[in-house]
């Protein structure tokens, strides 16, 4: 029951990458989402300090309810964040967008520009029309924007599905749920392989059954320095997708990957082992990350949430099905196998990103 409530809980995390990506201006949009990807780094290697010191102490309860502390301090926050001016004027409430808009300008000592604010009639996307972010969000327009001026979006999840799946956007959904599929298989994957691979690899080279050591310190260790490879990656990517744009970056990081990780279908010995896991977390991540930018700039502003909510659950299979491959073919000592299924994915996650439509760098959210 508490991990079904904590699932619930997480499940919605996938929102405030969209929130806050809507509040960006284009042209440096994707630096920003680099800085917002940063602090789930530190998280990480947060929580991996924490697990080396609180694990083979206490116990895994303790971990927990630590880890707990931080959610808590999070929830009076909700109370003062502003809600999305898009998502407003998407519900046709014209009004309180600009509410939100004014308040964000008096916090900033600033005033908004002149003109009345206005929210398109057609809700469906037109990436070859867009232009810069003011054309969408604060034009000046002669007459006022009433009711009737916008479109209310359609509710329901059938229908979100429906134009998700439109002929706009199906070819963009299908190739953004096998990449997060993808991707969430490798991120996953490659924090499970940092436990297995020490293991396997001494177990399986002597013939010795599998057997799992509770108090191996050097798990911590592994795991806690592969996940400080989250910060290079997030650099790299950081440089790269405001140079080569997001799908190249993406590909690019993506067959890098395959790169580190081909070296592990032999044995290697244990600090090599560490080191490519690295350099494969490192572009896992930074891959992990752009996608996450690249999918909220993709849907318009009545599907955003529910197009990545969507995208995000197909990652979490990714993630349901990785243990398969990383803990259960290891233990058996497939090692070969289970890189290789590594490999497929990743390649073929690289392939998907050179197929997206179009390219989003610099283009402002519809």
């Amino acid at each position: 029951m508490c991990l079904t409530n904590m699932g619930e809980g997480l499940g919605g995390s996938h929102v405030y990458s969209s929130w806050f990506l809507e509040f960006v201006p284009a042209q440096n949009r994707g630096f920003w989402m680099i800085i917002f990807s940063f602090f789930w780094t530190i998280g990480t290697v947060l929580e991996a300090s924490l697990a080396w010191i609180v694990v083979s102490t206490l116990t895994w309860r303790w971990l927990l309810a630590l880890t707990a502390i931080p959610c808590f301090l999070l929830l009076p926050f909700f109370g003062i964040t502003p809600e999305s001016p898009r998502y407003l004027c998407a519900q046709n409430r014209i009004s309180d967008a600009t509410l939100v808009l004014e308040r964000i300008a008096e916090t900033n000592q600033a005033t908004l520009p002149p003109g009345v604010l206005v929210y398109p009639r057609d809700g469906e996307v037109d990436h070859s029309t867009l232009t810069s972010e003011a054309d969408h969000l604060l034009p000046l327009r002669e007459k006022e924007c009433t009711d009737d001026d916008v479109t209310s979006p359609k509710s329901g999840s059938a229908a979100a599905l429906r134009s998700l799946l439109s002929r706009k956007l199906r070819r963009s959904t299908l190739l953004l749920w096998f990449v997060f599929y993808a991707n969430s298989f490798a991120y996953y994957g490659l924090v499970l392989l940092t436990a297995q691979l020490s293991n396997a690899n001494k177990s399986c080279a002597s013939g010795l059954k599998y057997v799992k050591s509770e108090t191996d310190a050097s798990l911590y260790k592994d795991t806690f320095v592969t996940s400080l490879a989250e910060i290079p990656g997030l650099i790299a990517s950081a440089l790269l997708v405001e140079w080569f744009g997001r799908k190249a970056t993406m590909w690019c990081l993506l067959f890098t990957c395959c790169g580190f990780l081909g070296p592990l279908v032999f044995y290697q010995s244990e600090l090599w082992t560490t080191g490519l896991l690295f350099g494969a977390r490192a572009c896992a991540m930074g891959s992990y990350t752009v996608v996450c930018l690249y999918a909220p700039e993709v849907y318009p502003t009545s599907v955003r949430s529910t197009g990545v909510g969507i995208a995000t659950a197909m990652g979490r299979v990714g993630g349901i099905i990785c243990p398969l491959v990383a803990v259960g073919m290891l233990r058996s000592c497939h090692q070969m196998e289970a890189i290789i299924v590594f490999e497929v994915v990743l390649f073929l996650a690289a392939i998907a990103c050179m197929l997206f439509p179009f390219e989003t760098k610099g283009r402002a959210m519809n």
